[in-house]
């Protein structure tokens, strides 16, 4: 059993575990581990956004961003995914990740005139990034072999780790937190650019990465996932994307994931900001929307056993404020977050 903390970041612990240093989760699971010379990564969310049919503009505009990916200092894995928010529009958003920030600083400039510095008739467009240091996020994996998100430019993956299967597991798996209560500082700012929209968020905001692939499941146990488990997910993605802010969810997006031709895979994913990880533990821990999902996977779970092959993952990062950027486009004031300075009324 490892801990989901590498070795070369722990450190004497101010603030302890959830759990007694004798714990054994009830199931396996595993985290991305990186090479010890990786001190950053970055996360960079690449949005459009349209309302009814798609404009012309927008297959240029994906297939330009998809050059950019491929070309020198782009980066090591991107992936493609899509959903309708809140306010009716389409969003169809591009996600890459580096292990190299000197790489994204070299790509971002180019890549950011394109994509938020001009005007792409009726398409919004956005930027949403973050660029933490190793300490300042984690991953939790079901299953080996199919690593997802951020995890793709790691090293590899773990053994079996102790930091999972109670409440707070998601916060021991962050080795930052082992000193570091990591509580939100400052309030949401908008900052105007011409037509450019900035938002400077504030220290130790939180991101969610939190996916589903049911790719590999037969018949009954597709059946049981997307009859009995995704719709009370599905409610629950909902509720975080409409009435959210309430609880401290600045934005919510329950994506689809796309494949090379556009069309949607088997595979999807939630993805939200929130005030704080406080916050989303809070949510996590007792609100009754995530209360019914976990009921709803436990029961899953627990009827399929081992035999189960429904894969599930996430990512958490909570970020310092210098390591945010957001920038938007002509989209509408609940976008992302966008969201979030609407809510304190700047």
């Amino acid at each position: 059993m490892e801990s989901a903390i590498p070795l070369h970041l722990e450190t004497t612990r101010s603030r302890h575990k959830r759990v007694p240093s004798d714990y054994v989760p009830p199931y396996p699971s595993f985290v991305a581990r990186y090479k010890p010379a990786v001190n950053r990564v970055v996360m960079a969310y690449f949005g459009l956004q349209y309302r009814g049919a798609a404009p012309a503009a927008v297959a240029g505009a994906l297939a330009r961003i998809a050059e950019r990916f491929a070309a020198a200092d782009g980066p090591s894995y991107w992936d493609r995914a899509q959903y309708v928010d809140q306010a009716g529009f389409s969003n169809v958003i591009s996600v890459g990740y580096w292990s190299d920030v000197a790489s994204f600083d070299a790509w971002l400039g180019p890549a950011r005139e394109d994509w938020t510095g001009k005007d792409c008739e009726g398409v919004g467009t956005f930027i949403e990034a973050l660029r933490p240091t190793v300490g300042r996020f984690e991953t939790l994996f079901s299953s080996l072999g199919r690593p997802e998100g951020v995890a793709v430019i790691g090293d590899g993956m773990s053994g079996e780790v102790q930091e999972h299967a109670y409440w707070g597991g998601m916060r021991d798996r962050i080795p930052l937190s082992q000193t570091d209560e990591m509580a939100p500082g400052g309030r949401p700012e908008l900052v105007r650019h011409g037509a450019r929209l900035i938002v400077k968020a504030h220290d130790n905001l939180c991101l969610i990465r939190s996916g589903q692939d049911w790719s590999d499941t037969e018949a009954s146990e597709r059946k049981l996932y997307l009859e009995d488990v995704e719709p009370v997910l599905h409610e629950g993605m909902d509720f975080l994307r409409d009435e959210g802010v309430g609880i401290g969810c600045y934005a919510n997006r329950y994506m689809r994931v796309l494949d090379a031709d556009g069309a949607p895979t088997e595979k999807s994913y939630g993805q939200s900001w929130w005030k704080s990880l406080a916050a989303l533990e809070r949510w996590a821990e007792s609100h009754p929307t995530h209360v019914r999902i976990f009921g709803a996977a436990m029961k899953y779970l627990s009827t399929l056993g081992p035999a189960a092959r429904l894969r599930l993952y996430h990512e958490v990062t909570v970020a310092a404020a210098e390591e945010q950027f957001f920038e938007y486009l002509n989209c509408h004031p609940k976008t992302g977050m966008l969201a979030a300075v609407e809510t304190v009324g700047a």
